[in-house]
């Protein structure tokens, strides 16, 4: 009686095993939509190198701004980052004269460089949009949404990420999260929010 309830204790030891090295293996699978933690409050951001849409190499270094640099994760399908393409124009050519430049980054896996550049040239995006094929720079960013923002001072630190305002509808915007952290940046004022949740659709990763 023994031999047998030890015999049973000890099958539904090992198959609880099992289902846990499958749970943990099913969780691995999933990993890529698990993104690395993002870049940090204050921490420098590496530089890096990226295509735009015609295949010309651009590292981060030679276009970031003298006075900061805006760093966009935008799509060309997604209606959210597109209810915002006015906006992020806007920005840029109003930033551009106190020496703060706009990049765009297309970390899409089914958004071919052919398409953002008709894209771009369609909704005035004049801002350098460079292509992150297999999503290396989102993932080193932590970056999940389109459009997701990252503010980087004159020295490159990042000192705000988030979203560009409050709303996908421009009529009902009450906060300018981006547009008062670059003002108080510029200003040479403390931050006063250098995080707000970014909203819009999930980065198309290439291993999803």
């Amino acid at each position: 009686m023994f031999r047998k309830t030890f015999n049973f204790s000890l099958t539904l030891l090992i198959a609880a095993s099992f289902v846990f090295a499958a749970a943990h293996a099913q969780q691995g699978n999933n990993s890529p939509s698990l993104v690395p933690p993002a870049t940090t409050i204050g921490a420098p951001l590496a530089d890096f190198t990226l295509p735009d849409a015609d295949g010309k190499q651009h590292s981060l270094k030679s276009l970031r701004g003298a006075n900061g640099t805006v760093i966009i994760f935008v799509a060309t399908k997604c209606p959210v980052s597109n209810a915002y393409n006015e906006r992020m124009a806007k920005l840029a050519a109003d930033f551009k004269a106190r020496g703060v430049s706009v990049i765009g980054i297309n970390s899409n896996k089914s958004e071919p460089a052919a398409e953002i550049k008709e894209h771009a040239a369609a909704n005035n995006l004049s801002f350098p949009i460079l292509k992150d094929d297999g999503n290396k720079i989102a993932d080193r960013m932590g970056a999940q949404v389109t459009p997701e923002v990252y503010l980087l001072d004159a020295k490159g630190k990042l000192v705000y990420r988030g979203r560009i305002d409050n709303s996908r509808d421009a009529a009902r915007v009450e906060t300018n999260d981006l547009r008062d952290a670059l003002t108080q940046m510029l200003d040479g004022k403390a931050i006063a929010r250098s995080e707000a949740r970014a909203f819009g659709c999930t980065i198309k990763r290439a291993t999803e």
